[in-house]
């Protein structure tokens, strides 16, 4: 008898289902969340193994969304092309960087030449893809010796305040310690890097944030109120934060460094 496939199979079509969620809502979305370090931008292109994407480089930025990514990469001096399924998303993107080619497109199929990119970023949009599918498809779109960067960005719940905010919101992109991520033979890891830094936010930031999560976003309206419920009593009455008071929030920026096998 064949083994059964349902498990993986659900957890595709979750997958497909939790990303759906973001198709709209750009400008909310490019509103509340927040951007990347120019540490962490820096640290990905500067390894060794590296030298194929140095300042001008091209750069595919892969699940590029409204362009949070986008911008530090062209901030930095390199020439980026967004990659993103969302029309909407990737509308709010021009509007920010008009200068920036944009293709609607998968990290699974992304439309770009073969051996077109020096490099391919992909930020907080890895575990919406297929991993071993999109390995192949980057592969083919970077030339010799190009590089891939597996970018998240996470609260740092090592701050316990932190910690019960992320699980009143069910912040899935906390990553466990020790977590790497999977990748196709077609990559050698590089390295990896951490960068903390912190946004600041007001108590009413903090709840529009929760609003932008995939949880929130793929749930029905009860459970929508309950985690706005909740966020209000722990923020206003068991932190006791003021309408309108300035928080920092911490995050970690994790990167890793992938090079193209055989470069």
């Amino acid at each position: 008898m064949a083994p059964s496939r349902s498990g993986p199979r659900l957890e595709a079509l979750r997958r497909q289902e939790l990303a759906r969620s973001y198709e709209d809502g750009g400008e909310h979305y490019d509103r509340i969340r927040p951007g990347y370090p120019a540490e962490a931008v820096q640290w990905l292109f500067a390894g060794p193994r590296s030298a194929a994407a140095g300042p001008g480089a091209r750069v595919a930025d892969i699940g590029a969304g409204t362009g949070k990514y986008t911008r530090s990469l062209a901030a930095a001096g390199y020439r980026p092309t967004a990659v993103d399924p969302s029309a909407d998303m990737l509308s709010q993107l021009q509007q920010i960087l008009p200068g920036v080619p944009v293709l609607q497109g998968t990290a699974e199929a992304t439309g770009l030449p073969s051996s077109s990119m020096d490099a391919a970023t992909v930020a907080q949009a890895w575990h919406w893809c297929d991993p071993i599918a999109a390995s192949t498809e980057l592969a083919r779109i970077l030339r010799p010796g190009g590089i891939l960067g597996l970018v998240w960005n996470q609260l740092d719940v090592s701050v316990p305040w932190v910690h019960r905010y992320s699980r009143i919101i069910h912040a899935g992109d906390v990553l466990k310690p020790g977590f790497r991520p999977v990748v196709g033979p077609e990559f050698s890891p590089d390295d990896s890097h951490v960068t903390r830094w912190s946004q600041q936010m007001t108590p009413e930031d903090l709840m529009e944030l929760a609003k932008s999560r995939s949880y929130y976003l793929s749930a029905g309206g009860p459970v929508r109120d309950k985690v706005m419920a909740n966020l209000a009593w722990y923020l206003f009455e068991h932190l006791e934060y003021r309408p309108g008071q300035i928080l920092e929030l911490p995050y970690l920026t994790l990167s890793w460094r992938m090079v193209l096998s055989g470069g």
